[in-house]
């Protein structure tokens, strides 16, 4: 039976941009990429490096359809994209532009921040999942039922700012059994930790977490 999805009152979505560019993050790290950022977010972590994606006015509209003609036009020879923001689960109306990619067999991933259920999302799409920790003020908000609507092809970040946030992912990755439902990735606060210092860290405790470093920023891309 097909899982009904949230009806949008209007097929139109705030963007905070949108733009091509090197995947920086996540399981599709290196690939060119689609990224639509919508606008609007309900938390507001400390080390936040979208801020502009979530206070003032500072965005415009775009229907879904419009949406799908610029990567059309412009991106269309590669079928990765990404949704992300703010908070994307926010604008009902990426339902069907999500639906829409998938119809033109994109590759579609979403970053979220762990606060909103993903229960509607599409089975199809590859969910990238902080689980904020203590550093980022917002870990009261973590939504810990998400991690049974994740597969072996989904991704919990933890961002990493200090030995504190470090200590609690292990916790959380024992006593939610993280590493036999997803993939688990810990990515260093940019300048605040050195990723070197996190691959240490790693390294002593042997579990296959994957680090991940913004390779966007270390090339001085968007």
């Amino acid at each position: 039976m097909r899982q009904k999805r949230p009806v949008p009152p209007t097929l139109n979505l705030k963007l905070s941009e949108n733009f091509f560019s090197i995947q920086g993050e996540g399981p599709f790290s290196g690939y060119p990429t689609f990224f639509v950022r919508l606008y609007g977010c309900n938390l507001k972590c400390l080390w936040c490096d979208t801020l502009y994606a979530r206070e003032g006015d500072r965005y415009y509209t775009l229907n879904v359809n419009e949406i799908i003609e610029i990567w059309e036009k412009n991106y269309s020879l590669s079928p990765y994209i990404t949704i992300t923001g703010g908070e994307p689960l926010l604008q009902t109306a990426i339902y069907p532009l999500i639906e829409k990619f998938l119809a033109k067999k994109c590759i579609v991933s979403i970053e979220t921040n762990g606060s909103l259920s993903l229960k509607d999302l599409p089975s199809q799409v590859v969910k990238v999942v902080d689980l904020k920790t203590p550093s980022s003020g917002m870990a009261e908000y973590n939504l810990y039922e998400n991690i049974s609507f994740l597969n072996s092809k989904d991704v919990i970040k933890f961002v990493i700012q200090d030995r504190k946030d470090f200590e609690f992912a292990l916790k959380k990755i024992k006593d939610l059994d993280l590493l036999s439902k997803t993939q688990v990735f810990f990515s260093p606060v940019f300048e605040k930790l050195s990723p070197k210092e996190l691959a240490k860290w790693i390294l002593e405790i042997k579990l296959p977490i994957r680090l991940q470093v913004q390779l966007h920023k270390l090339l001085d891309l968007k």
